[in-house]
């Protein structure tokens, strides 16, 4: 009988208390006393657990007459008695079940600063305010931003520049310097510091003073507007000019200790962004073969793969190797004439930042413009690029990939494989459920098809082999960690002494530029960068990323699925992928093995 409202008065309290089980549960070396309700469910019992122990319900492995406690065994039918000791298993997903009061003051929004909310989590991203056609400048930024060594690195640039001038960062125009890396290092930081559109009318002066190109006023109109211009042109002068300023300490030239300081400052672009090729250049006549000459062999420095395309491009695969190779005409001092000639070349070092440019604009004379190759290119979210490398970096580069594949084939095959024995195990458990509530005759029929199972060989399905999420989650640790050890063991030791290159050949898409448009002279650019995972306060590292992207369209920014990533192929005026950046897969280091 219940009170008002639902709420149990004295005699139903009394009942209640009279039909209850006061039992012990026994949990890592500790007794727990419970007041066990013989009406209500395994998950009832479990949940009064919860309180106690921290132990999520998934995550228990009570032991009771018959195999475990499930959820829906209702408690009258275990024959309970008072003082009844059980059995308990199983650890809390946070590893700790202690409560503990938070070591930072909670603040809420709308007491925070507006650089607080900037830099909290699920925060938007600033945009960048288009200061007239300087749409080519804001989406290659954005790209660039991407890249957290190069944020990091910037905070610790100065230069006799920088001091040039008056402070204008607290009128919020972006720097205070015409030094193109001071501009960018201020940039960054006040861009850190809000989730508004923000003018970056500094670091524009600077560009414009390095690189007058970008000052060209537009042919058309009044002619007082500034002309568009193409990313790929900024991107490139932009990362020129970071090549010579921005420069870094070497962590090879700091273990050789002080006699080694003049070589241990290095460009950081050389260090993350650049790559090495290795090619020969030969004569296509036999003639001049020969006669003796030589192929000539030289060593160039990139900062971008070129993808060309032709009305053979398909993927992004057949674009950079064509132009991995090209002819060139030239003397030939055996032919004593013009000849062609075929320089091939191939990868021999491949940055932790991978460039690749789509070659899409091209000189149309007749129009006077750069025109837009409009052909339908696709290209993939991890890039493999071994095939475009050195025999000798292939060598290096192999084995880690190929096991790379194969740890991820295996963790496909476990999950796939905790799905199936989930399924079967629920399948078994409403099979057991439905013949108990037909009758004994039934039950004995699930007796004896359980004893023909076992007599064939076959391994009991249910309780015999099912493990708890706890259980999956401890080996699948373990097994982590087996494979990073197996992996790291791989990993060639030159390319490990080289923190900013690739050591896989895999790379991962994080950025890209788009135009959209006829020519690169007009049009309308954007960027998209993948979102990073959050970072945890408690271990330090980033979580785990939702596969979601920025979409930068100027001060507008926007979240999109990554299948909006794929629409970015071209074919058309619409909006094509231009400038890709990728990065290198993460792989183990010498700290994660030693766990």
């Amino acid at each position: 009988m219940e009170g008002i409202q639902g709420i149990p008065n004295q005699e139903s309290i009394i009942r209640l208390r009279l039909i209850s089980r006061l039992v012990f549960v026994k949990h890592q070396g500790k007794r727990h006393e419970v007041e066990l309700d013989p009406t209500s469910t395994g998950e009832t019992f479990k949940f009064q657990l919860y309180s106690l122990t921290g132990v999520e319900p998934e995550r228990q492995k009570i032991l009771v007459k018959g195999g475990q406690l499930k959820d829906e065994t209702e408690l009258s039918t275990l024959g309970v008695k008072p003082g009844q000791t059980f059995m308990m298993m199983g650890t809390p997903s946070s590893g700790s079940a202690t409560l503990e009061r938070p070591k930072e003051k909670m603040k809420f929004m709308e007491d925070m600063t507006e650089a607080e909310a900037a830099r909290s989590e699920g925060a938007t991203p600033a945009g960048l305010v288009n200061l007239g056609n300087t749409c080519y400048m804001n989406s290659t930024l954005q790209t660039l931003r991407c890249v957290p060594e190069l944020q990091e690195e910037l905070q610790k640039y100065s230069a006799s520049s920088s001091s040039n001038g008056p402070d204008l960062s607290q009128f919020r125009i972006g720097g205070n310097s015409l030094d193109l890396t001071s501009a960018l290092r201020d940039l960054y930081k006040q861009m850190s510091e809000t989730q508004d559109g923000f003018p970056p009318m500094m670091f524009l002066n600077a560009l414009r003073t390095a690189f007058p190109q970008f000052a060209q006023k537009s042919r058309t109109g009044n002619g007082y507007a500034y002309a568009q211009q193409d990313a790929e042109e900024a991107w490139s002068q932009i990362v020129s000019q970071l090549r010579q300023k921005l420069k870094i300490r070497d962590a090879a030239a700091k273990e050789a200790g002080p006699s080694s300081q003049q070589t241990a400052d290095v460009s950081f672009i050389d260090k993350y962004l650049s790559g090495r090729l290795e090619s020969v250049l030969e004569c296509d006549e036999a003639a001049a073969r020969e006669g003796g000459e030589e192929p000539i062999h030289s060593e160039d420095v990139f900062l971008k793969l070129d993808c060309h395309i032709s009305k053979d491009t398909n993927h992004l695969r057949d674009g950079i190797l064509a132009g991995l190779e090209e002819k060139i005409v030239k003397k030939s001092a055996v032919l004593d004439r013009d000849a062609t000639y075929t320089k091939k070349s191939r990868i021999a070092r491949l940055p932790k930042y991978l460039t690749v440019h789509f070659v899409r604009f091209f000189w149309k004379r007749e129009a006077q413009k750069k025109a837009k190759i409009m052909r339908k290119v696709t290209f993939s979210h991890e890039l493999d690029v071994v095939e475009f490398c050195t025999e000798r970096l292939k060598k290096q580069l192999i084995p880690v990939r190929d096991k790379v594949r194969e740890i991820r084939k295996d963790e496909e095959d476990v999950t796939r494989a905790r799905k199936r024995q989930k399924v079967a195990h629920k399948q078994e458990e409403d099979r057991q459920r439905e013949l108990k509530a037909e009758g004994p005759a039934d039950e004995k029929k699930l007796v004896q098809d359980k004893q023909a199972e076992n007599k064939d060989g076959d391994a009991e399905m249910a309780d015999a082999i099912y493990k708890t999420d706890a259980e999956y989650d401890a080996e699948r640790a373990a097994s982590i960690l087996a494979a990073k050890k197996e992996l790291f063991s791989l990993i060639d030791p030159e390319l490990a002494k080289d923190e900013g290159a690739n050591k896989s050949g895999l790379y991962e898409l994080r950025g890209l530029v788009t135009h959209q448009g006829a020519s690169a002279d007009s049009g309308h650019y954007t960027s998209y960068v993948k979102k990073q995972g959050s970072i945890d306060a408690t271990t330090g590292k980033r979580k785990e990323e939702d596969g979601k992207w920025w979409w930068f369209n100027d001060e507008k920014v926007s979240e999109v699925g990554a299948d909006k990533i794929e629409t970015l192929s071209g074919g058309g005026e619409s909006h094509s992928a231009l400038i890709l950046l990728y990065r290198a897969i993460d792989l183990p280091s010498a700290e994660e093995v030693k766990q």
